[in-house]
């Protein structure tokens, strides 16, 4: 079961940076509204990853972020909270959102590993697991990690509107598709057609 820890009241400053979540302090006079947060505790069990899917995109919905990045933020937080669950001996694990402006701050904290035991290990390329850090990397603006007390927070960001691009976007075009023209489209004109005996 969550446990659903109450926001600030809307509209007021929430003294981010007072949790320790991952969230960047204003400096000077804050300009436009505030920034909101929502966080929930979670306890460390596999159904914990669908419940923190369910609040997170309640939440967004509610305050009125984009489809596209309310489905990404959910992706993300689901990828976080199984990772603090699988990868750590937490007993509870904490979320936060925070609503900003222009970007959607998801931040993710657990318990840490117990003495002795050991850290994931890096991933063999055939294996079907360990790849959310990577899906995180993709879908995120920016995202990191750092120590906190005995365990790790792990944040993410992601433009509040879903049309923003990352700064360090480039074409991934693996497969090469979209680098020729199509077969006799219009890249291809007329010569092709001569080519191959076809009208000219």
């Amino acid at each position: 079961m969550a446990t659903v820890i109450p926001s600030a009241p809307l509209g007021t400053d929430a003294a981010a940076g007072l949790l320790g979540l991952g969230a960047a302090t204003a400096v000077g006079p804050q300009r436009g509204p505030a920034e909101r947060r929502f966080r929930f505790e979670l306890a460390a069990h596999p159904g914990s990853p669908a419940q923190a899917r369910r609040l997170t995109r309640d939440r967004l919905t509610g305050w009125s972020v984009c489809q596209d990045t309310c489905d990404t933020a959910v992706l993300v937080v689901s990828e976080l909270v199984t990772n603090a669950i699988v990868h750590t001996a937490s007993r509870h694990i904490v979320c936060e959102l925070h609503d900003g402006d222009e970007r959607v701050r998801i931040a993710v904290r657990d318990q840490g590993c117990a003495p002795g035991e050991p850290h994931p290990a890096a991933q063999r390329a055939d294996e079907e697991h360990g790849r959310g850090l990577l899906l995180v990397d993709a879908l995120c603006h920016s995202w990191g990690a750092h120590e906190h007390g005995p365990g790790l927070l792990v944040w993410a960001e992601l433009p509040r509107k879903a049309d923003t691009p990352r700064e360090d976007t480039r074409p991934r075009n693996d497969l090469g598709w979209g680098a020729r023209p199509k077969p006799g489209g219009p890249a291809g004109g007329s010569d092709g057609d001569d080519e191959h005996g076809g009208p000219a």
